[in-house]
């Protein structure tokens, strides 16, 4: 598997950030969802993040920075059809590889509430994410779970 910073440009991501915004809207209510498009995730401050078998593409992720000491995981995905594969605990690890890097302090992120997300939340909480309150720019919300790591 390699990671590589990818610039938003090929189809298979188009296809599977397109996947993943369909999948956010489909189980949560438009106000909360607060997955990032192609033209947000391109914003200054991002960086993002292709993993890949040869051309098969195994899943991404992005890291905002919110202030010199502390991260927001975004756009976590793998595509369905090859979930429980490795890609997405590899991505993550990256993520915080280069967090730590940076200097930062803190590494936060937004997921679902709903039983759909489980997964996320086990695999969050497996590298020692703890759930918190909102951070950011982000409000108290039913359908929203946040989760913090200390660097």
């Amino acid at each position: 598997m390699k990671i590589e910073i990818d610039d938003l440009s090929r189809p298979e991501i188009h296809a599977l950030l397109d996947e993943h915004l369909q999948n956010m809207y489909a189980v949560s209510p438009p106000e909360s969802v607060h997955a990032l498009d192609l033209a947000k995730l391109r914003q200054p401050g991002i960086t993002f993040w292709s993993a890949w078998n040869g051309s098969l593409l195994l899943g991404c992720g992005a890291l905002k920075e919110l202030d010199l000491e502390h991260g927001e995981i975004k756009s976590m995905r793998t595509p369905s059809a090859r979930r429980r594969q490795g890609a997405g605990r590899a991505i993550l690890a990256h993520i915080i590889e280069v967090a730590r890097s940076r200097g930062y302090r803190r590494l936060s992120l937004e997921t679902g509430r709903q039983e759909a997300f489980e997964p996320a939340h086990r695999l969050y909480e497996s590298f020692g994410f703890a759930r918190s309150g909102p951070f950011g720019d982000y409000a108290e919300d039913p359908y929203s779970v946040f989760m913090t790591m200390r660097l």
